[in-house]
């Protein structure tokens, strides 16, 4: 009997439909050509509902996407909502609510797509950083006192506990094992990095990094184990990225890192990503935003969407249909696309979609 898979569709704000719509394509496409189903129902939570009815995220919602197997989202921000609203009252309550608490980063560069790094190619850039997602000064632990006053002071903590560092740090060691360089064929050892700020931050990363190390040794000895500092792993990043293989760091360092990872992958129109609840529901997502600009015009980039429904479908367990769309991407990249840039591809939205769903099929 064919798999089935429940899947909620939140397409959002600004051009979160378009690239949406995309990516269901080449998922549909992917679940005809490999003999799974795919039930898609679509949720219009962003900011018209929210402009409409004053709603984000209610309750009731979070309760009814618990039912899924997988949420796919388009992208969450609406320019005449003031920022923070929808950011906080969807996405992050939604991660916090749902558990999602691996925030997974490919830094992959496909061939044909420009980096900004010198003399840098796809056999260079491709490492992975699994973020811890539910911690952090992320937690909203904190406040004002005597706001608005020349005395005002403002708080905001940074809080992880015991747990939560270990099951982040178990999950980063797993992937590290079953997709580390040595793993994929590209290098002698898989590595697993943790990235934090020791020298000043001694508190919080002297807890991940004693728990890092004592997991390590005890369950993972076959996994060599490096440490860095956050400033360096910018520094490095940037200068040999070849030196990373999966890095696991904590929340707020997790949403810088990934960003500069993005960058260095050829930009926010190919970047994906997902957030993980390995025993619940997660959800998967372009990392560009709305960019409301671009609204309407179908110019902008889909390839991130439907990498975050590759992404969705390997996490679910339908491995080969994902790297055979992973295989897809990469083909249109390097023979179709002119640029990675919203209304530079050559083609527009859909008909980029159009060319990976049909390399599917060929595949």
């Amino acid at each position: 009997m064919a798999n089935s898979y429940n899947i909620a569709v939140m397409p959002g704000d600004g051009t979160g439909p378009e690239v949406t719509a995309e990516a269901v394509k080449v998922l549909k496409t992917a679940a005809d050509k490999f003999g799974f189903k795919v039930d898609l129902t679509e949720f219009d939570f962003g900011g018209e509902r929210y402009k409409r009815t004053g709603e984000t995220l209610p309750d009731s919602a979070v309760e009814e996407l618990r039912k899924f197997d997988a949420i796919l989202l388009g992208a969450i921000g609406h320019p005449d909502v003031a920022p923070g609203i929808l950011e906080k009252g969807i996405l992050l309550k939604a991660r916090f609510e749902l558990d999602q608490y691996i925030n997974l980063r490919p830094v992959k560069l496909y061939p044909g797509v420009a980096t900004p790094i010198k003399d840098k190619g796809p056999d260079e850039i491709d490492f992975v950083v699994v973020r811890e997602n539910t911690g952090d000064a992320y937690t909203g632990a904190g406040g004002f006192t005597m706001k608005g006053t020349p005395n005002e002071v403002a708080v905001q903590s940074a809080i992880y506990n015991r747990f939560q560092v270990d099951r982040c740090l178990k999950y980063a060691f797993e992937y590290a094992k079953k997709h580390g360089k040595k793993a994929r064929g590209k290098g002698s050892e898989n590595t697993l990095g943790l990235c934090g700020k020791t020298n000043v931050l001694t508190f919080i990363y002297d807890l991940w990094e004693r728990a890092f190390h004592e997991m390590g040794k005890a369950e993972y000895p076959d996994i060599r184990r490096d440490y860095y500092h956050v400033d360096a792993t910018c520094m490095w990043m940037v200068k040999n990225p070849e030196w990373f293989d999966v890095i696991v760091t904590g929340n707020m360092f997790g949403d810088i890192i990934t960003d500069l990872g993005a960058m260095i992958q050829g930009g926010m129109g190919i970047a994906a990503g997902g957030n993980i609840n390995p025993e619940g529901v997660s959800m998967f997502e372009p990392i560009g935003g709305s960019a409301p600009k671009y609204t309407g015009k179908s110019v902008i980039n889909p390839l991130a969407a439907i990498c975050s429904a590759q992404m969705m479908l390997e996490t679910l367990g339908e491995e080969k249909a994902g790297k055979k769309i992973e295989d897809a991407v990469k083909f249109v990249t390097a023979n179709k696309l002119k640029s990675m840039q919203a209304g530079k591809m050559g083609y527009s939205t859909s008909q980029v979609g159009d060319l990976v769903a049909e390399q599917l099929q060929l595949s």
